[in-house]
């Protein structure tokens, strides 16, 4: 391996690996961090410590006048002080050079190489450098000879905790980028996934200002080069769907759309592994082999098999894995530009329709309100239907005001005359507790007439209060189960949940007015003036 060092960094003393292969990094993991193993299919199995999934309420963006104005600051994004950033990176540098080894992994995100950024990890975990080995773009051993200085550094110092007497640091946990710098500083959590999302960030900031839309969505492309985006937050099938074997995988998670199509932002998949059954999704199940990371899972002690219903450490288990270990995968990870998008969204409420067309304006405005359902025994306290929103189907990730991104994809949309389609995948024929979930097998039928341009062709419907154009014909799918309100046994009781709906949405949509034109705001549900005043809706 290459002499290689950190001193550019401030990081002198610890031996230091650089993409080293993944069975070094097995043998490593295996020596010195407590809690790994082999699964009995071949994947390293590691645990993340006390958190075992993202701390969002930890996250800080630097203040810097050059940034400032780009920023949507408030819950999602806080800011940070530049001197208390200095602190805990001076923290984490301490940290990382008081190890007796530290592993560097250099990777581009973007699969279009004009587009595409260098990011160096520099981790003390074995684990952590397998992840991101899998999650970046892998350099050729050319590329890694010519990679250069990095635009941007992730200092992974999970094991210390940050200086709560810092400014601004009220946790022990610290996720923090510096745009201004290319730094992204992580102390207090090992959990992987916030390196994954801390690229994603990058990306969200950097793209956008050369006139690129970054996309939390999943996209695949047909036999025909027709490629389909999927946006949807989690539990709304974004992989399932997308995950289809008559379509070529672009990737699961993370892509950009330029002026010549869509490229993949990242290098692996990353899927949850709770119940993951071999039947239902076995390109998943197979991808869990030598090479992948398994985090959090339980395992019988003697024969390593996993028990993946196994919820005793979190019910966020995951694996990681390289994106070339799905039999479909697209290599390179490029497509054309997309001809169809396709919003999911779990309705349990049961008033949105199975499927809807949208305008761009409307395509717009439910964009930026990102909506899905949360159901009872999904969080505690939650005991009937709650309205979630998260703009741009990922606002925990979102540098940029949400009305920048709709923007972006309301050009394309006119631009390329792309279809806009809504897909309910949560309930019909009542609420959650009253009807059922939306038949998987009906929702296939529904992608398939979207992709074959069948449903373009169907007569529609336009509903009376969300203004969409509902489809009353798709092949496989009975004409009842199309429009929502023939599906309740009381239509009265139906108009009064959709009327509830709406005002919701009104609700949510109210911290956008000052940045979104009349058009979008026009989209909005056509709340019923007795409907307001029922919900007192204020302004």
């Amino acid at each position: 391996m290459t002499q290689f060092n950190l001193k550019a960094h401030g990081i002198d003393g610890p031996d230091i690996l650089r993409n080293p292969a993944p069975a070094r990094l097995y043998e490593l993991a295996l020596a010195y961090e407590p809690g790994t193993a082999i699964s009995s299919t071949g994947a390293m199995m590691a645990l993340s410590g006390e958190k075992t999934g993202r701390s969002p309420k930890d996250k800080r963006l630097v203040d810097n006048p050059s940034t400032n104005g780009d920023i949507w600051w408030g819950p999602v994004n806080k800011a940070l002080a530049g001197e208390s950033f200095a602190a805990i990176r001076k923290q984490a540098v301490e940290h990382l050079s008081a190890q007796p080894r530290l592993y560097v992994i250099d990777g581009f995100a973007g699969w279009d190489a004009d587009y595409r950024v260098r990011i160096r990890v520099i981790c003390e975990r074995a684990y952590h450098a397998l992840f991101m080995h899998n999650m970046l773009i892998r350099p050729t051993a050319n590329e890694l000879q010519s990679f250069g200085a990095p635009d941007y550094v992730i200092y992974n110092a999970g094991r210390a905790s940050a200086d709560t007497g810092l400014d601004g640091i009220d946790s022990p946990t610290s996720v923090s980028l510096c745009l201004e710098e290319g730094e992204f500083v992580i102390l207090g959590t090992e959990y992987a996934g916030e390196m994954k999302k801390g690229v994603f960030t990058i990306m969200n900031y950097l793209m956008p200002k050369q006139g690129i839309l970054s996309m939390h969505c999943s996209a695949n492309q047909g036999d025909a080069g027709d490629v389909s985006v999927f946006f949807g937050l989690s539990g709304t099938g974004k992989t399932t769907l997308s995950a289809d074997p008559r379509r070529a995988l672009i990737g699961d998670d993370e892509h950009c759309w330029s002026d010549t199509g869509v490229f993949n932002i990242e290098g692996g998949c990353y899927a949850k592994a709770i119940d993951l059954d071999p039947e239902a999704e076995p390109e998943i199940f197979g991808a869990i082999r030598f090479g992948s990371v398994l985090e959090n899972v339980v395992f019988d002690p003697e024969t390593r098999v996993v028990d993946y219903a196994d919820r005793s450490i979190t019910e966020n288990t995951r694996c990681s894995y390289p994106v070339e270990f799905i039999p479909n995968a697209r290599i390179p990870c490029i497509g054309g530009t997309p001809q169809q998008v396709i919003f999911l969204t779990c309705d349990a409420f049961s008033v949105l329709p199975p499927v809807s067309r949208l305008t761009p304006a409307q395509a717009m405005y439910h964009f930026m309100s990102g909506y899905t359902a949360k159901i009872a025994g999904t969080e505690v306290g939650v005991t009937e239907p709650e309205a979630t929103f998260s703009s741009c189907f990922g606002a925990p990730f979102l540098v940029w005001h949400p009305a920048r991104y709709a923007e972006l994809l309301a050009e394309r949309i006119r631009r390329d005359g792309v279809n806009v389609w809504m897909v309910n995948t949560g309930w019909t024929g009542g609420p959650y507790g009253v009807g059922r979930r939306m038949s998987i097998a009906h929702t296939r039928r529904i992608i398939d007439a979207i992709h074959d341009g069948s449903l373009a062709k169907a007569p529609t419907t336009t509903d009376p209060i969300f203004g969409f154009e509902v489809p009353t014909l798709c092949p496989g799918v009975p004409e009842e189960v199309l429009v929502p309100e023939r599906t309740w046994g009381d239509p009265a009781a139906y108009r009064e949940m959709s009327a509830r709906l709406a005002a919701l949405f009104h609700e949510n949509f109210r911290q956008f007015e000052d940045q979104a034109s009349e058009e979008i705001r026009a989209a909005a549900p056509r709340l019923p003036a007795e409907a307001e005043a029922r919900y007192s809706l204020t302004s």
